[in-house]
């Protein structure tokens, strides 16, 4: 975890409170520059800089591009920052494996368990780590979270306590919903899976999951989901690699007489099948009103494939397609940013999505199927807003280093980026910079040398009113 603590408007080390804060100067996604100013946790004006007066807290935010928030889907707070160092790829997992390591009862992982644990890891262990990355998460811009947790006979409903209660700690920096993801609820051990399932719900589960694909009887296993969702008033979140097609048309059609507040993912299968195929599938899962979570930097440990969704078709046909992180550097993907920009990125860089379907996958998207409001930077609504330095989306999702995070109207989070350049000496040719004591030459970009010739910014912390 990091040993600093930002500097808030006004200058103190904790948050401000629920009260008047004006961003100013800030650009729109629209390309207009405008003052915001919000009230509690709404927006409650938009105009033109210098229109909206100075009351409340002012924070400069000239140079900086201001967005909904984003929202993250899809991730596996209970695994999360688990992978052992020295790690350097991700590994295949089979069925019933968290990672590459066979899952004994009791244990997450491959490692004995002794009172007090969760395989290798307390439930104090699987808290903090889950908290620790629920901030990362924050840092990066996402206000909400939706994380998937296991809550098999093997691992019981200790690591669902330890994420609820990091859920709990995190309350006023971000909304943290947990979604019980169970192992079998067919076949020889379905009735204990399901009673687990139960008591998950009972704890304070906010979502139930499934796991079809790893059920002797997919079809029964995404029919128990939606049957306990239903009589709890539930939303359903089904991991699915979704590379059968007449399984998934099955899901489907369950999702579509279930109603609204179901999602699929990952859904890497898709990418494997035949074009048609792939476009009769997504035509079905359109006409159900399901959302698909695809996860553009690959599968996690729930997926058997690797695959990534082929959202520019999912498109096409109408589905809803929301974007998450998934696995965060554990035994199944060592790496990983846990970043909701560096999603939208990969889904215009990689898949053919322009830069406002991407962002709108990672925000507008991601948001409606974890059953929250929409925000849009306008008087009236929520104020969840990420301020990234940049004059566009393009280029906010090329280089988005610092950025600023609001959730209930309170600057929450912020992370500062400097880009320096030493200066070229024009005599010798060399690059020359000043020596600092102890070493090493640094000179920041300035109207001396290359970088001011060609007018580059300097990025960092340039004046008093807050911004980086």
């Amino acid at each position: 975890m990091p040993d600093s603590r930002p500097r808030w408007p006004g200058g103190g080390t904790a948050g401000p409170g629920a009260s008047t804060l004006l961003l100013s100067g800030v650009r729109l996604p629209d390309g207009r520059t405008a003052d915001v100013l919000i009230g509690g946790r709404r927006i409650e004006a938009v105009g033109a800089p210098g229109s909206l007066g100075t009351q409340g807290t002012r924070l400069d935010l000239r140079g900086y591009l201001l967005l909904p928030a984003p929202a993250e889907p899809h991730a596996h707070s209970d695994t999360a920052l688990t992978a052992s160092p020295g790690q350097a790829g991700a590994h295949s997992a089979s069925p019933g494996q968290a990672g590459a390591h066979t899952a004994s009862p009791g244990q997450i992982g491959a490692h004995s368990a002794s009172p007090g644990q969760i395989g290798a890891h307390t439930a104090d262990d699987v808290r903090r780590r889950a908290t620790e990355a629920a901030l990362l998460q924050l840092s990066h811009g996402a206000t909400a979270l939706r994380a998937q947790v296991r809550v098999t006979t093997g691992t019981g409903l200790a690591p669902l306590d330890a994420v609820l209660e990091a859920g709990r700690s995190l309350r006023g920096l971000m909304d943290l919903t947990v979604v019980a993801v169970p192992g079998p609820l067919t076949g020889r051990a379905g009735a204990d899976g399901l009673a687990l399932l139960r008591d998950a719900v009972d704890r304070g589960a906010d979502v139930v999951g499934g796991r079809p694909d790893l059920d002797p009887d997919p079809g029964g296993h995404a029919e128990a989901v939606l049957g306990l969702a239903a009589g709890h008033g539930l939303p359903v979140d089904l991991h699915t690699d979704a590379d059968d097609p007449a399984l998934l048309g099955r899901f489907a059609a369950m999702a579509g007489a279930f109603g609204p507040g179901v999602s699929l993912g990952p859904c890497g299968g898709l990418a494997r099948l035949p074009e048609d195929m792939a476009a009769a599938a997504a035509d079905r899962l359109a006409t159900a009103g399901v959302t698909v979570v695809c996860l553009p930097q690959g599968g996690c440990a729930g997926s058997r494939l690797r695959d990534t969704a082929p959202a520019g078709l999912l498109r096409a046909a109408g589905v809803r397609l929301a974007a998450g992180s998934g696995a965060l550097r554990d035994a199944a993907r060592p790496v990983g940013r846990g970043d909701p920009l560096e999603a939208a990125y990969l889904l215009a860089a990689q898949h053919g999505l322009d830069a406002a379907a991407a962002y709108e996958a990672v925000s507008a998207t991601a948001r409606a199927a974890m059953g929250l409001p929409g925000v849009r930077v306008e008087a009236g609504s929520p104020a969840e807003l990420l301020a990234v330095r940049g004059d566009d989306l393009p280029g906010a999702l090329s280089l988005a280093y610092s950025r600023i995070v609001v959730h209930r109207g309170r600057v929450v989070a912020r992370t500062s980026a400097v880009r320096e350049y030493r200066d070229r000496d024009p005599g010798t040719g060399s690059v020359r910079g000043d020596r600092a004591p102890g070493g090493g030459a640094v000179r920041d970009a300035s109207t001396r040398g290359t970088a001011g010739v060609l007018g580059l910014p300097r990025q960092g912390r340039t004046g008093p009113g807050g911004e980086l």
